[in-house]
């Protein structure tokens, strides 16, 4: 499989802790640019950076390849450090809030003028004025309808999003500097990220009565005799193999929405194995994946 470093040649560093940033600047690496992390002073050996204590694993792992140097923005010593890293930059990533990025002469009109070429990707909780509000992913799924219960969601999707828009953003600025010959600034904000995730939620797909919400008897989690099944068998070629397989007759699957469907596929697997499952799936062409219960402990 051919690899490509679209990247390649160019230098981004960043300023961002906690997760979105660095996971943006692990995208840009793996895309072949050259990337560096300017941390705040921390003791030999360490980070300063929240994450690397709280997710010592996850900041290894987002930081591979990585170069880490480390100096304090208050003072006019780092600045001047900051400074130096950026005149040799392409790219700029920061996730403070607007104001502290001003206090710190990091401020957009600032930062252009002595950088031209420099491009600035600003993370960022919510848009625009919105920017200075205090935020976290949970906040933001909330704000977009992804949070349902009283279950904290399975992962950080409005992070991670964000971290794809972010990197996005980093190949967006280098086309426009290509295009007009000097740097640019995006914003990626956080809640943005989620809404963008919640967009077939909106839709209507993924409420209960969305055809991938539960209304459809193809495409729904069921219980099986040692597990769980994630069944998936939406497209009609699928349902009627699905429904064929159950013995209920391939022309069941032009009637995936009544409740008898329903309650004839969930009785099938229920009566099943996983082991079992997975024989029918690959006879059927059907496509799911089993959980298997956790072992009991001896």
């Amino acid at each position: 499989m051919t690899t490509l470093a679209p990247l390649a040649g160019t230098r981004v560093l960043s300023l961002a802790l906690n997760l979105p940033g660095p996971a943006a600047l692990m995208r840009c690496r793996a895309m072949g640019a050259e990337c560096v992390k300017f941390e705040p002073p921390a003791a030999p050996g360490r980070s300063a950076d929240p994450m690397s204590l709280y997710a010592p694993a996850a900041y290894a792992e987002m930081h591979k390849g990585i170069a880490r140097v480390q100096g304090d923005l208050k003072t006019a010593e780092g600045r001047a450090q900051l400074d130096d890293e950026l005149a040799r930059t392409d790219v700029l990533i920061t996730s403070f809030r607007p104001s502290a990025l001003n206090k710190l002469g990091l401020g957009w009109e600032a930062l252009h003028a002595r950088h031209p070429r420099l491009s600035m990707v600003a993370i960022v909780g919510a848009p625009g004025a919105r920017a200075e509000e205090p935020g976290h992913d949970l906040t933001y799924l909330a704000e977009s309808g992804l949070v349902t219960g009283c279950e904290l969601p399975p992962t950080l999707y409005a992070d991670m999003a964000g971290s794809l828009m972010a990197s996005e953003a980093v190949l967006q600025a280098l086309l426009h500097r290509s295009t007009h010959g000097s740097g640019t600034r995006l914003e990626v904000a956080l809640s943005a990220a989620a809404h963008y995730l919640a967009l077939p939620r909106q839709w209507g797909l993924t409420t209960p009565g969305g055809s991938v919400g539960g209304a459809h008897a193809g495409y729904r989690v069921y219980p099986c005799r040692d597990g769980r099944v994630a069944l998936a068998a939406l497209e009609p070629h699928f349902a009627q193999r699905l429904c064929a397989a159950a013995g209920l007759g391939a022309e069941a699957g032009n009637a995936m929405f009544r409740s008898s469907t329903h309650a004839a596929i969930a009785a099938f697997l229920q009566r099943l194995g996983c082991d079992e499952i997975e024989v029918i799936a690959r006879q059927h062409d059907l496509p799911l994946h089993v959980l298997r219960d956790a072992a009991e402990p001896r």
